[in-house]
């Protein structure tokens, strides 16, 4: 079955989730979806922008960056002149890693910005499809534990800090720094901020000055554990480190797997964290049978006790690849619009930029709607018991629907901006890893429900002239995989707290 797109799409039923994706074949400027009985509509590209893959920081470290995103909504201006300026955090994970990990510090980045839109549908001017996204690296702020000291990116291989302090088990690595492999990042008003993470996967509470002040860990289900204890290794060893035995967990996250999405509520009230795929027993031991993923809804009233009060199983979306084989999209990030639906970023692996494939089969922003979807939170699902043996989720769990918003992919729409999908695989062609989004009001009272949705790539520090932990580095795809922002125009009806 191909899945098409059309100009009023109705929300995906549960009996719907297991059908295959493909392609669109048609593309359309604007698109809707109707959830919980408003109409979303994607307007499509309204400008891009790029940050040179060379870039480096304050402390002399290639920036990368883009694995998670969040504006600084307070101080989003609309100029006279149709720009707007403002700041946003762009959040790195662990650092140029593709020979092992590395010590490499964990930080955020804020960048200012200067966004030039085009009027949705219209076509930038010649020379300047990309421009209309002006971004700078304005600072970067080192992450620390809840003593002092840095952060790390290394594998935390078969360590663990014991509880203390108020504390949980912690992920540490051999060098007796916690390990971090940054993946969200949600911004509270007095500039505290929760960063999701995948080693644990855990929730961390940070200080506006970097420093870790609580960690929020998931249910048991969720926690990677080998030879009957919990084990925070993803098998991506660095230097003098042994790789874990089984390199797989047994149950729990599956590697580099873990809290990939999280968001707070527009109200502030909730934060919602989900797990890239499905842990190892509910099926996440294959990239076929990975798709019962799982979002967790906490109650952020206390941000330091963060009260666990809902889950839900969200179906990924399935495509068939090139090989003709039927495989399920990991999601990459998500954005919260009230506490019972948020948007999701999914998309296939190995194609774009920088990589051996040039095509992507499947680059999606989707919408994911639990109101009607069984709440397992506390069940026994949360103890041991698989909600989706092999795969196959229980008969007795209704999941999430789950409905195509915006096809990253629409060849139209990038070409508007001289940027395409597939050969040739050059610089225009978009990288693999889009795994970072934020919404910024329009601000015109004309249109009052629309909003700028940012979304961002994480280029893997994947560049020619690289250097990190003290040595120069060159990519071996021969590539120069810039920071890229894609921005489109979104309707979103009574979005609260906007």
């Amino acid at each position: 079955m191909k899945y098409m797109r059309s100009k009023s799409l109705p929300l995906l039923s549960a009996a719907l989730a297991t059908f295959v994706f493909a392609a669109p074949v048609a593309a359309l400027a604007d698109t809707s979806v109707a959830v919980q009985g408003v109409t979303l509509v994607n307007k499509g590209r309204v400008a891009i922008g790029r940050i040179p893959a060379s870039q480096r920081d304050k402390f002399g470290e290639t920036f990368g960056s883009g694995s998670g995103m969040s504006i600084d909504t307070k101080n989003w201006v609309r100029n006279a002149d149709g720009t707007y300026k403002g700041s946003l955090w762009l959040l790195p994970d662990r650092g140029y890693n593709v020979a092992g990990t590395t010590d490499y510090r964990a930080r955020l980045n804020t960048i200012d910005i200067l966004l030039t839109p085009v009027a949705p549908g219209a076509t930038p001017p010649a020379g300047k499809e990309q421009s209309g996204v002006d971004a700078k690296l304005a600072d970067t702020l080192l992450l620390k534990d809840d003593k002092g000291v840095e952060a790390t990116g290394f594998d935390p291989a078969n360590g663990t800090r014991h509880p203390e302090g108020g504390m949980p088990l912690l992920p540490e690595a051999p060098n007796g720094k916690i390990s971090l492999d940054n993946e969200a990042i949600a911004r509270l008003p007095d500039g505290t901020m929760f960063i999701s993470d995948e080693y644990g996967p855990y929730i961390y509470r940070f200080s506006a000055d970097g420093r870790m002040l609580s960690a929020t860990t998931p249910p048991d289900a969720f926690l990677p554990m080998r030879n009957g204890a919990v084990n925070f290794s993803s098998n991506n060893p660095g230097p003098g480190e042994a790789a874990p035995d089984p390199k797989d967990p047994t149950s729990g996250r599956q590697n580099n797997q873990g809290f990939e999405g999280m968001s707070l509520t527009p109200d502030g009230k909730f934060l919602i964290a989900v797990l890239q795929s499905a842990t190892r027993q509910d099926g996440g031991d294959s990239s076929s049978t990975r798709q019962n993923t799982r979002a967790l809804v906490y109650d952020a009233s206390d941000v330091a006790h963060l009260k666990l009060v809902h889950e839900y199983v969200v179906p990924l979306p399935v495509f068939t690849n090139e090989k003709g084989k039927t495989v399920v999209a990991a999601q990459s990030e998500i954005v919260a619009l009230s506490s019972t639906s948020f948007l999701m970023l999914a998309r296939d692996s190995g194609n774009g930029y920088g990589q051996k494939g040039d095509k992507s089969l499947y680059r999606s922003i989707d919408i994911v709607d639990v109101s009607a979807a069984t709440d397992i939170a506390g069940s026994k699902f949360d103890t041991g018991t698989s909600v989706a043996p092999k795969g196959v989720l229980d008969p007795t769990v209704k999941p999430a629907a789950v409905n195509q918003f915006i096809d990253i992919n629409d060849s139209a729409d990038l070409a508007r901006f001289g940027l395409h999908n597939g050969a040739p695989n050059d610089r225009s062609n978009l990288s693999e890893k889009w795994e970072a989004m934020s919404l910024a009001s329009v601000q015109d009272p004309k249109l009052p429900d629309d909003y700028f949705l940012f979304v961002a790539n994480d280029n893997d520090f994947i560049t020619q002239d690289g250097f990190q932990v003290g040595a120069a580095y060159k990519d071996d795809s021969g590539a120069d995989v810039d920071t890229m922002f894609q921005v489109f125009q979104v309707t979103i009806p009574g979005r609260a707290g906007k």
